[in-house]
């Protein structure tokens, strides 16, 4: 394994002088990069009165008619000229002159770095790459940016250049995250961990060239043999507690000099890459579920969980036993970005290199120490405990829809991600007889410094076609049209999203506002409809990647489900997640019944004369 690995990591450009890693090129790709920036067009903040008109809309399916009314008329009022509201998207237009993004910096505090629950799980995503056959060490440790565009338009490349050398810092009430990329000497090395044990591997000769596969071979092979022991504390699993307790631990574990000099090695590397002992085997059709888990939280105290640096941006995990993927923290970056890296690293894969290695003997990685004092190994099991818990609270199925991909919505000429949302709302509402809020992310990087914006899949034309589709009194032309309908609506809901027209941070936008203006909060955010719209049954996110890979999350609500999808030409890979303290959820039910609607949605179209739409 260590062969595999240490070829990725040179062929990935990940350790060779890339603009990501290497001061030379920063300063090349930086002005190129600036001028593309600042060519980009800015996030505009949306019309008020329109925002309210389709809060309206979104509602209609999800809540009860009497609410929608009392609803109605709170709107009415908050957009009157002159009003709350008014004044509020006054407040917002001016934030927005001001601001190259009105709502970035907003959407990093509140949606990750002022939230307190542990990142493992509730915040970092996982991916599962396609195992790779291999099943001792020595297979577990061998293997500028082009602008991206979408419809034409160029989109913004600022989370690229947040993913290396960048990591998040724990508070007691509030994080934040470092970025070293950019320091006049960025850092050279990556920290590697195995059994516990972290070590700095400097990826650059002192002559700045990289590191050669053989080489990084080499090193990677001397830190596996100097950390065989496995009885050694897991320093790492502090990172996956609650975000206050692991602030005031953190605080407490840095007081050390040696503990503070060993943290910020962490901090400071390219990336960290974790060597995982083997797990427990499991079947072929559990494997995949297994490596979701085992990249989402690593399966416990007993086996990989403190095996890790959650803080970290970003973790290769590679398991003995061929398990591969990544972890990486949310905050500085989404899922296209990730998984961007992740195509060019197997694309790299598939080339091969000769590569000279010199002969110039390399000194012992240097081996990270920690001083543990009885109230960090306090701290220490009380981490281990939690994650326990939530090892098994988390409910995953990770499966291969085999029976057809992205071609047959495309035969049809449908959205793919349209037809497998609409798929999800039918699996829904079979289970639960009722359409629930749902968010997808769309991103919003066609604006300076976009992060995304949610699609609500849950529409008043998906909530027809579902109740019509199981209902015998309607002909199969009917049940075609309103399907027809149903992914037609989300199509125009995502084009609506991408072009910053969608509501949910519009209205994120006016709440934080008036929160700033010191004013008292507008009724329409102390209103039921919003506290229900704002509770996310189905969370889930279309993460397209040219590689066979799942990325995997868990559910934003206790009732409620993580839903994540790779849509192949000819398969769809599926990650669906829930919690087992709730008795209502069931990820192996929800990942059948949304099985079930593809192929009745299928059947449907290809048994059903095409009518003239």
């Amino acid at each position: 394994m260590l062969g595999i690995l240490a070829r990725t990591m040179v062929r990935a450009g990940m350790v060779k002088p890339s603009g990501l890693v290497k001061p030379v090129s920063v300063t090349r790709i930086a002005g190129r990069y600036l001028a593309h920036q600042e060519g980009l067009p800015k996030l505009p903040v949306p019309p008020l009165q329109q925002t309210c008109e389709r809060y309206l809309t979104a509602l209609t399916p999800i809540v009860d008619p009497e609410e929608l009314n009392h609803t109605r008329q709170l709107l009415e009022e908050f957009q009157k000229p002159g009003g709350v509201g008014d004044r509020l998207q006054k407040g917002l237009e001016q934030r927005a002159k001001k601001m190259e993004n009105w709502l970035s910096d907003w959407w990093l505090q509140t949606a990750y770095l002022d939230y307190r629950m542990p990142v493992v799980i509730h915040s970092s995503p996982g991916v599962v790459l396609p195992r790779t056959e291999f099943s001792d060490r020595q297979g577990q440790m061998s293997e500028t940016l082009p602008v991206e565009y979408l419809g034409g338009k160029s989109l913004c490349m600022n989370q690229y250049y947040q993913v290396l050398s960048s990591c998040r810092i724990p508070g007691t009430k509030r994080d934040n995250v470092v970025n070293y990329a950019l320091d006049k000497r960025p850092p050279t090395h990556i920290t590697v961990v195995h059994n516990f044990q972290f070590f700095v591997l400097d990826v650059y000769n002192s002559d700045g060239t990289p590191l050669t596969v053989d080489q990084i071979y080499i090193q990677l092979e001397k830190i596996w043999n100097s950390s065989l022991q496995s009885n050694k504390e897991p320093i790492g699993i502090l990172t996956s507690n609650h975000r206050n307790s692991w602030g005031k631990a953190y605080n407490n574990l840095i007081k050390d000099k040696t503990n503070k000099e060993s943290v910020r090695a962490i901090q400071k590397s390219i990336f960290t890459v974790c060597l995982d002992a083997p797990m427990p085997r499991a079947s072929d059709d559990m494997y995949r579920t297994r490596a979701g888990v085992q990249m989402l939280h690593g399966g416990g105290s007993r086996w990989n969980s403190g095996n890790r640096w959650f803080d970290k941006t970003l973790q290769f995990i590679i398991g003995e036993d061929g398990t591969c993927g990544l972890i990486y923290e949310h905050a500085p970056a989404e899922g296209p970005p990730i998984v961007s890296l992740i195509d060019h690293v197997v694309e790299y894969m598939k080339s091969s290199e000769m590569v000279r290695t010199p002969m110039v003997p390399l000194r012992m990685p240097q081996k990270l120490r920690f001083n543990i004092t009885p109230e960090i190994k306090k701290d220490i099991e009380e981490a281990k405990q939690n994650m326990n818990i939530m090892v098994h609270d988390l409910d995953m199925k990770v499966s291969v829809f085999s029976h057809f991909g992205k071609d047959f919505p495309k035969s049809q000429k449908m959205s793919p991600d349209a037809f497998i949302q609409v798929a999800l709302q039918l699996a829904y509402y079979r289970i639960y007889k009722r359409c629930c809020p749902t968010y997808e992310s769309a991103s919003l990087r066609m604006f300076r410094l976009g992060r995304t914006d949610t699609i609500r899949s849950t529409s008043i034309d998906s909530a027809k076609f579902v109740k019509a589709m199981d209902d015998p009194a309607r002909h199969n032309t009917e049940k075609v049209a309103l399907l027809d309908k149903a992914v037609k609506a989300h199509r125009a809901y995502t084009d609506m999203a991408i072009r910053g027209q969608a509501i949910d941070r519009h209205l994120l936008g006016l709440k934080l506002q008036a929160i700033e203006d010191l004013a008292a909060l507008p009724e329409i955010f102390m209103d039921t409809s919003y506290a229900v719209a704002m509770h996310f049954n189905l969370s889930t996110s279309q993460v397209p990647a040219k590689t066979d890979c799942v990325m995997c999350f868990g559910p934003v609500v206790p009732d409620g489900y993580g839903v994540c999808y790779n849509p192949m030409d000819a398969h769809i890979n599926f990650a669906v997640s829930a919690f087992n303290s709730c008795q209502d959820t069931n990820a192996t039910r929800l990942a059948q019944a949304l099985e079930d609607a593809m192929l009745d949605m299928k059947t449907l179209l290809e048994q059903t004369p095409k009518a003239k739409l």
